[in-house]
């Protein structure tokens, strides 16, 4: 996206791979939630997970210690301008599906055709942009992008799935279907058992590895991937070795859980993985297309009453760090760093936008005693709430023109969600707040966020170090009204919109690192959500068995480099 490839052509293998790695064996690993379809590019249904990558590969694929840099998978030969105003790909000729068919260029018409049409919001936003695609022969496709004035655009057509024309019917292509999609990747769907697990076993006949962007990576013979309802009996089936690695997301657990006999003779560890990627913004997220959260100030004066410290300490050992921005933990943060001239520059049209604390670069969300019932706290946010027009009434918080009660709904789908709920719902209680927590099925709360049928519920948007198309998804204003998009607050800003589109057009890192932190600000100034946390490291555990690379990439451990040690 910016500057040059890091590994030059004909590389041997990815830096964060044992190119020697052995292969054989099964890797078991846990997912937490529910499945019910087998399609992960149409908004009905619950997909399994993995299917992208595994199964369904795309005409190139990603450097995982680069911020956004894509090698030949599909495709051998990327042609394209300086301008970015078309690209052509030309498909590899060994390029097979795992039926044994040729992957053609046909296929990647018909893909980005039928993904446009019938997939997730998502594609439609970026594929629209595109003025033309033909194939001009059996293995060369082209895009004509005039008119886009998008330089990510060549690089997310490089990552569109390529699905067999041959095995796809376009009619039933928004259905959920237990039918596995047929791909080229070096995974075929093997097993199904609806809800519970997919095994996905490896074809001997993968067109692809031997390349290297390929090797050292898909060393097992078959995973599997077992449902787990929550966090605690996923826990417990690997400490039963039902699984073979665990990302612990629970710093209680990860503390004082993982001193079972496994752990004391060596047979299992626990490590804590870098990883170097912005650790995104976790939050309790208002959905602003309700008037109760409207208000701005009502929007930060609940933001006064989430107490970090007290949580952190009392639940979590202090583990935690507080999310501040969001892209925290890199350049593009906007979190201690005033804006510079350029951040000015792009802002100055929208004034009125942007806090002055958070243009000063000194604003972090507020701090409390830690004693859970920290007065000052109370009585800011009892302030902000006069002035948006709310008063206790006896033991109540209500509107002073119409006598409603302020309450709404938590909704939730795990048991950490729930108890991270019901803390904060404590905490509401005290100025009068009734926060109802609402524990519903993974299928239902995914219909439910879907189509924002929710008052507040915990959302996680993960961040590259180079965001761009997917930050339209995320807070464009014309997201705000699609039904399937991460858009869930409903943000319409049309300060939001110009910082991402200057991301979009930047040439240069400082321009780019300039618009990033400009989005980051507006988005901080707008209280969308309730900043949460996130571990300084990736805690890992994993039976000895299982063995990874000595080097962890930029984006964090990688299953998919792993292999079966035979300890």
């Amino acid at each position: 996206m910016h500057g040059e490839p890091a590994w030059p052509a004909g590389f041997m293998a990815p830096t964060y791979v044992n190119p020697e790695a052995p292969k054989g064996g099964q890797l078991t690993q846990g997912v937490l939630g529910a499945f019910d379809s087998l399609n992960p590019f149409i908004v009905k249904g619950l997909p399994a997970a993995n299917i992208r990558g595994y199964v369904i590969e795309s005409l190139l694929a990603r450097g995982y210690d680069e911020p956004f840099t894509l090698y030949g998978l599909l495709a051998e030969k990327v042609v394209t301008d300086e301008r970015r105003s078309f690209v052509t790909f030309t498909i590899n000729e060994k390029a097979r599906f795992s039926d044994g068919r040729k992957v053609t260029a046909e296929d990647v018409v018909f893909s980005f055709n039928l993904l446009r049409d019938h997939g997730r919001p998502l594609f439609g936003i970026y594929y629209n942009k595109v003025a033309k695609v033909e194939a001009r022969n059996e293995r060369t496709v082209h895009f004509d992008l005039t008119g886009a004035d998008d330089r990510e655009l060549p690089l997310i057509l490089g990552l569109m799935p390529v699905l067999a024309k041959h095995a796809v019917d376009p009619g039933k292509f928004e259905e959920t279907s237990f039918e596995p999609l047929l791909g080229s990747g070096p995974y075929r769907i093997t097993a199904v058992r609806p809800g519970d697990s997919v095994t996905f076993t490896r074809n001997e006949d993968y067109w692809g590895r031997d390349l290297g962007i390929n090797r050292g990576l898909w060393n097992f013979d078959t995973i599997k991937f077992d449902y787990y309802r929550d966090g605690n009996t996923h826990f417990e089936a690997f400490k039963r070795g039902d699984c073979d690695l665990r990302l612990e997301t629970d710093p209680g657990r990860w503390q004082t859980a993982y001193d079972f006999p496994a752990i004391r003779t060596g047979k299992a560890v626990k490590e804590g993985l870098p990883y170097g990627l912005p650790k995104g913004m976790d939050g309790l997220v208002f959905n602003t297309r309700r008037a109760l959260f409207k208000d701005i100030r009502v929007r930060e004066a609940l933001l006064h009453l989430f107490d970090f410290e007290w949580i952190n300490h009392t639940y979590f050992f202090d583990l935690y760090k507080r999310t501040a921005s969001y892209f925290d933990g890199c350049d593009l943060s906007a979190h201690g760093v005033p804006a510079n001239a350029r951040e000015k520059e792009l802002l100055a049209p929208f004034a009125d936008e942007v806090r002055a604390d958070i243009m000063a670069g000194q604003w972090a969300p507020p701090v409390s005693d830690g004693s859970g019932r920290d007065r000052k706290l109370l009585r800011r946010a009892l302030d902000l709430f006069a002035e948006a027009g709310y008063a206790l009434k006896g033991q109540t918080l209500v509107n002073t023109t119409t006598g409603v009660p302020f309450a709404f709904e938590i909704v939730c789908t795990t048991r950490d969600q729930e108890r991270l709920g019901l803390a904060y719902s404590a905490s509401l209680k005290r100025v009068g707040i009734e926060a109802l927590v609402r524990t519903i099925d993974a299928t239902q709360f995914e219909r439910r966020r879907i189509a924002f049928d929710f008052d507040m519920m915990q959302y996680r948007w993960d961040q590259s170090l180079s965001p761009g198309n997917e930050q339209l998804f995320y807070w464009g204003s014309d997201a705000a009204d699609q039904n399937g998009s991460r858009n869930y607050m409903g943000v319409k800003s049309k300060a939001v919109d110009a910082m991402i589109a200057a991301m979009l057009a930047a040439t240069e890192r400082d321009d780019f690192v300039a618009a990033t932190r400009a989005l980051d600000r507006v988005l901080l100034s707008g209280f969308y959500v309730v900043p949460l946390y996130f571990p300084p490291v990736q805690w890992v555990a994993r039976w000895t068995r299982i063995a990874h690379p000595s080097q962890t990439s930029l984006f964090g451990y990688l299953p998919e480099t792993w292999w079966r040690s035979g300890a």
